[in-house]
């Protein structure tokens, strides 16, 4: 694999961590938020994955011969829950039905701490890669220097 391709490919990475913090950023700040424009309580963001090969420039589009191995990563979709709302009891809440129900987003603050925490310790891999790499770069024009 060129030396590049391992630029690409963390830096892929870091951007695809970014987005993911950010929607459980979302998700965590809108955890009792039971009015939106859309309507109805805040729904759960979850961000979606996904792969294709590394390519540097529309010549390798064209060209068969390139490294199929290596996989950049982006994010597919940001999906809302389909999960249905959490109903309280709350008669004097504004956001009350007829019945003194209130619906909350069903979101589980400690499950989002874990994935941001997870999201995290990948952010900070791909920077260690990207490290590692210019590392060896350096260390390659180092060699060539004697």
């Amino acid at each position: 694999m060129e030396l590049g391709n391992s630029f690409k490919i963390s830096a892929s990475a870091l951007t695809a961590q970014r987005k993911r913090i950010d929607a459980i950023s979302s998700n965590l700040a809108n955890a009792q938020t039971t009015r939106t424009a859309e309507g109805g309580p805040y729904r759960r963001k979850e961000v979606v994955f996904g792969s294709e090969p590394v390519r540097k420039n529309f010549s390798d589009v064209l060209d068969e011969s390139k490294d199929v191995d290596a996989q950049e990563v982006h994010v597919v979709d940001v999906q809302s829950s389909d999960k249905p709302p959490i109903p309280k009891y709350e008669p004097n809440h504004p956001d009350a039905d007829p019945d003194g129900f209130v619906y909350y987003p069903d979101i589980n603050t400690m499950k989002e701490m874990a994935d941001m925490m997870n999201a995290q310790r990948s952010y900070e891999a791909n920077v260690n890669s990207m490290n590692i790499s210019k590392s060896m770069a350096l260390k390659a024009l180092e060699i060539g220097k004697n």
